[in-house]
């Protein structure tokens, strides 16, 4: 008989993808979206969440907006059309048995 330690899988660590496509997700759904709050619904430490957003920016995924002292980050078009496309990418690979 197995024991509970036995019965617990480890979890399976996110590919960069799987990242951006969460911090994609959390901007989309917040709006003018925080990095604060990023965090949290991305579930990324500050340093990781750092560089993610960066990479996103410069890959014209997010944008900046500056208000006073306040920083945000909201979609792009092309953001929005990265997202519509990796969807229908899941779409396609899920029919074959396989998860991205």
């Amino acid at each position: 008989m197995l024991g509970a330690a036995e019965l617990v899988q480890p979890e399976k660590q996110r590919s960069t993808l799987g990242i951006y496509i969460d911090i994609l997700e959390s901007v989309r759904e917040l709006g003018n979206a925080k990095p604060t709050h990023i965090l949290y619904k991305a579930n990324l430490s500050h340093d990781r969440l750092t560089k993610y957003l960066d990479e996103l920016v410069g890959k014209g995924l997010i944008a900046v907006k500056l208000d006073g002292d306040s920083r945000y980050y909201v979609m792009t078009p092309s953001g929005v059309q990265f997202l519509i496309e990796i969807r229908k990418a899941e779409a396609f690979v899920s029919g074959f048995g396989i998860a991205l």
